[in-house]
């Protein structure tokens, strides 16, 4: 049988990553598959780079739509990131009969819908394994894995940057800003770390996740994001004091009014294992009616690890490849006829437990007239924890976690705290989630 022909598009890190694991791994990949696989072109606009690290066989072209037009190809990879040229890359390469393999989480939460669609017209598979959480296989877990179940939430910790800055302002105590520069430096954070900081990142991930276990449309327009570059020392420090650590989380849940797709920081109790997650992993926790809570826990990037998803879609391709397109898992786990358009919820309807600061005046009073706020607005209190006042200084700080309550209902409380005369600072507000 002769060999799967593959173009590569892109040898950055992950494509040199899995052009490397390929070769390496090439006789285990062929005992397992039946069939040799080969990067036999590999498109670049470095070609001269490129020619240097491959094999002198393969053919290196700085036109990616020469991979693509290629008649001998069989599988193309997309390695170039953003949501531009790939979108035209991939759709060109389908439009081919070209089955694609992907890492491109933003390409396919912005253009999913388009994408899924071209690949049902012109019945060529998809693999995008590698699009979320890196090596870790969380979409064949959703997709085959808990196929038989209902799944009722997931949770995540989905970027590996904003997770070591987390960890290292807990371990440093130290600022954002200090963390961030050290991420970049050791280069876990980018230059522009925008996506990562601000939760773009890890809400495209968490809306192909909610895809794939809900049955539902690609939802990234609907998610409620909030990153993490406001977050102080102070909080992280205080909610350990009270047992919790803090996590920048992507979560989806199904209710019975619509889904909740919401990526923001959290405090989780430290007797979770999601709490203790720590540096750059990724790790997915999702909570399903027949088998309960699992836990996929793994390095979420890189080029090796990332290198380990793309190859087991290529390979789950080239034990397809003679079979009849109907018997193929579906690509998002769900026959497209089967999809539904469950509402995604606003912020302002979700559900949650709740972690307050308050900064206030060192005086008689201050904590009757908070909790009667809350009170009046029917929300409970957990714990609390009261800070003594610094000496020379009238004002102290006020820590507050509540039982759940509805996201406008807490808005409006805080609202009206806000404005009481020994309230002296804004109210910090983060989500607590229990993970029950």
């Amino acid at each position: 049988m002769k060999p799967i022909q593959i173009g590569l598009l892109g040898l950055g890190t992950v494509g040199k990553g899995t052009y490397d694991v390929l070769i390496r791994n090439q006789a285990e990949i062929q005992r397992r598959t039946g069939r040799v696989l080969v990067i036999s072109m590999v498109a670049d606009l470095d070609v001269d780079r490129v020619k240097s690290v491959v094999d002198p066989n393969c053919e290196v072209v700085a036109d990616a739509f020469k991979v693509i037009t290629n008649p001998d190809i069989d599988i193309v990879i997309e390695l170039i990131g953003g949501v531009g040229t790939a979108r035209e890359l991939v759709m060109a390469a389908m439009a081919a009969g070209k089955h694609v393999v992907t890492a491109n989480k933003a390409l396919l939460a912005v253009h999913g819908a388009e994408i899924l669609a071209a690949a049902e017209l012109h019945s060529v598979m998809l693999g995008f394994e590698a699009s979320v959480a890196g090596g870790i296989p969380i979409i064949k877990s959703l997709r085959e894995g808990l196929t038989a179940n209902k799944i009722h939430w997931i949770a995540g910790i989905i970027n590996g940057t904003t997770n070591f800055i987390l960890t290292q302002m807990r371990e440093k105590e130290l600022s954002f800003e200090t963390v961030l520069k050290e991420a970049q430096a050791l280069g876990y954070a980018e230059a522009d770390p925008s996506f990562d900081i601000k939760g773009v990142d890890a809400a495209h991930k968490c809306s192909i996740m909610s895809a794939i276990a809900f049955g539902i449309p690609m939802p990234f327009s609907d998610a409620y994001i909030e990153g993490i570059e406001q977050l102080q020392s102070e909080d992280i420090a205080f909610a350990e004091q009270l047992g919790y650590r803090i996590k920048l989380l992507g979560i989806s849940k199904q209710t019975d009014q619509g889904i909740e797709l919401r990526v923001h920081p959290c405090l989780v109790s430290e007797k979770t294992l999601l709490a203790n997650v720590e540096g750059a992993m990724n790790a997915v926790m999702v909570k399903a009616d027949a088998v309960g809570t699992t836990l996929y826990y793994g390095k979420g990037a890189g080029g090796e690890p990332t290198a380990s998803a793309v190859i087991a879609d290529i390979v789950d391709m080239a034990r397809l490849l003679a079979s009849q397109v109907d018997a193929r898992v579906p690509y998002m786990g769900f026959h497209a006829s089967a999809m539904v358009n469950t509402p995604i919820l606003s912020i302002n309807d979700v559900v949650t437990c709740y972690y307050l600061r308050l900064g206030v005046a060192d005086q008689a009073g201050v904590l009757a007239s908070v909790t009667g706020v809350l009170a009046d607005h029917d929300i409970s209190i957990d714990a609390m924890l009261q800070q003594p006042a610094a000496i020379g200084q009238d004002r102290t700080e006020l820590i507050i976690l509540t039982h759940s309550a509805k996201e406008h209902v807490m808005n409006e409380a805080i609202a009206k705290i806000q404005l009481l005369p020994t309230v002296l600072v804004p109210v910090i507000r983060i989500r607590k989630e229990d993970l029950n």
